[in-house]
Formats: C-alpha cells, structure tokens, sequence
C-alpha cells in the first residue's frame, strides 16, 4: 500500500503541480502586450495559462493528501524535513490561492506592466518553494536510509 501512495504522490506532484508551475510562469509575459498590438492573442493566451492554473490547483490537492498518508505509513511524519516539506508546500498553496490565481485575473480584468512584473516574482517564488520541497524529499536529511 506505501508503494501505491507514494506512486500517486510523485505522479500527481509531476503532473498537477509541473503544469501549474509552467503556466503561471509563462503568464505574466502573455499579459504585457500592449492592447491591440497582437489583436488579442497576449490576453487571450493569458486567459488559457490563467485556466490551466486553476484547473491543475483542483488536481493539484491530492499531492498533499497522498504525501501525508505516504508519511503516515512510513512512520516519518514527525520528521524535521517532512515537516518542514509541509510547511513549506502549505506556503506555496497560499501563495497559489491567494496571490498568483487572484493577480492572474486581476491582470486579465486590467493588464498594466508593473501588476505583471510582481505577478512574476511571486511565481518565482512558488516555484523555488516547491523545489525546496523537492530536494526535501530526495535528500531527505537525518535520514538513515544513506540517501
């Protein structure tokens, strides 16, 4: 049963949380085409990426939820780097749901160059948290298994 859930867990983080991390970088550039200058493409390809978001966000959960059961099963839940790997993923769903998914529409609603450039630092920031959490979950520290 560990093996499934850690299975579940790996392929929903690769295949929710990748497509997030992708289109919410790719976001900001769509948005900073001036009005009219593509005939719209910019905005309407913003509108797309800013869908992909939210869509894989809903997906996106089961990474969490797999992690913690996987966790529970192993018998490292109270482990300082699983710990802080769940620290650090809440962090990075905040930053989803209350700064990047809100900024995308608002962006849509309104596009100006410096609500972008913001919206862009802030994604950097959701990305390298979950990169962190990546390397947390590799390296593993304190672990006695000598990975």
């Amino acid at each position: 049963m560990t093996k499934l859930l850690l299975s579940v867990h790996v392929l929903a983080a690769i295949l929710a949380i990748g497509p997030i991390a992708v289109a919410a970088s790719m976001f900001p550039r769509h948005t900073r085409t001036p009005s009219g200058a593509d005939g719209g493409e910019g905005l309407r390809t913003a509108g797309v990426l800013h869908r992909i978001c939210r869509g894989y966000t809903v997906v996106g959960i089961a990474v969490p939820v797999f992690g913690i059961a996987t966790g529970a099963r192993l018998g490292v839940l109270t482990d300082a780097w699983l710990l802080a790997s769940i620290v650090l993923t809440a962090a990075a769903a905040a930053l989803l749901a209350l700064a990047i998914l809100p900024g995308q529409q608002r962006l849509l609603d309104s596009p100006d160059s410096s609500g972008a450039a913001r919206l862009a630092m802030v994604t950097g920031v959701f990305n390298l948290l979950w990169a962190v959490v990546v390397v947390l979950m590799i390296v593993r520290p304190g672990s006695t298994t000598g990975a």
